[in-house]
């Protein structure tokens, strides 16, 4: 399984950005999808997820940040507009097997590579 995470990089605070996450070797109409993230010297904390039907974005990122999902290409995508510097982190996509969206770090069944989101205030 392999989940290619792309689209990071540095934006002006207010910008916006567009995450995309490829998954490949997965039967991905039976995952959930989603990111978490990780700022420096922080814990990885869950951000947005997404399965066939429904989606949930963490309550302190609601209204900026966007999830969704093209099944036909196995990917997933996050938007998120009106950066803030505290958005700054590498962000890293999941997979979870079934329908669930109450993910933790330990219940996500595989990892993608992270991608570095940079917010200059």
């Amino acid at each position: 399984v392999q989940l290619q995470a792309s689209g990071g990089g540095l934006v002006q605070a207010g910008g916006s950005l567009k995450l995309s996450c490829v998954g490949s070797g997965l039967t991905f109409r039976n995952y959930g999808m989603g990111w978490f993230r990780q700022a420096p010297g922080k814990e990885r904390e869950f951000v947005s997820a997404i399965n066939w039907s429904d989606s949930v974005v963490s309550d302190s990122l609601k209204g900026r940040f966007t999830i969704s999902r093209d099944s036909a290409k196995a990917t997933i995508y996050l938007q998120m507009n009106n950066l803030k510097s505290e958005d700054t982190a590498v962000y890293y996509c999941a997979a979870r097997y079934g329908a669930a969206l109450s993910w933790t770090t330990r219940t996500i069944s595989w990892w993608g590579q992270g991608t570095l989101v940079t917010v200059s205030s």
